[in-house]
């Protein structure tokens, strides 16, 4: 359920005064679809949100930060093909990110399948996993969901600069530290709420 992104687009909408309907119109959609969002069951697309920001007067962000909350814990993968990284990194991550479900995968393929049915809200990837890249890996998850943080997972800091240009937010250098991890998520493209740490 997506119930803060429900809660803001009702609230941006009444503060203007207009029904369900009336939106639907003007952003060119069904009203059962306004419902559906209203709802927190079903989430917008970018052209949608770049639509409701623009006739609701609010700052996209708003929506964005909105549409990476919801009810259940945020879902983070790791994916590296060398198990002694792989087991070094979650619990680092675990106390970073303690209402976060974190998974760990040695295999491209099945981070991509849990990607599927999973909203992604951070993937830390290693650049060479195996015989796959890790930057092919990384558009592949953001072609499932544009809102996914990517952060890269290396041992080589030379990769930094090619990693800009797939959409990531960032990179790690291993082995990863606490201070780091958390110095990354201050920097993510689309923040979400990620333990009470964090809150504070």
């Amino acid at each position: 359920m997506y119930t803060l992104f429900a809660k803001t687009l009702k609230k941006l909408r009444n503060d203007k005064g207009i029904s369900q309907r009336e939106l639907a119109e003007r952003i060119y959609v069904t009203r059962s679809t306004v419902a559906r969002w209203e709802s927190g069951s079903r989430l917008p697309d970018a052209v949608m949100i770049f639509r409701l920001s623009k006739y609701l007067d609010t700052d996209i962000n708003t929506l964005l930060s909105a549409m990476m909350e919801s009810d259940d814990a945020p879902n983070i993968i790791v994916v590296d093909d060398k198990k002694i990284f792989l087991s070094g990194a979650l619990p680092i991550l675990e106390e970073v990110m303690p209402e976060a479900t974190i998974m760990g995968f040695s295999r491209p393929s099945e981070a991509i399948e849990y990607a599927k049915t999973n909203r992604i809200a951070l993937a830390v990837l290693d650049i060479e996993i195996g015989k796959t890249n890790g930057m092919d890996l990384c558009r592949t998850l953001l072609s499932l969901n544009p809102h996914t943080n990517v952060v890269y997972l290396t041992a080589h800091i030379e990769y930094a600069f090619d990693a800009w240009s797939t959409g990531a937010s960032g990179y790690l250098l291993k082995p990863i530290t606490q201070e780091a991890v958390r110095a990354q998520l201050q920097n993510i493209r689309y923040p979400f709420s990620w333990g009470k740490r964090c809150r504070n």
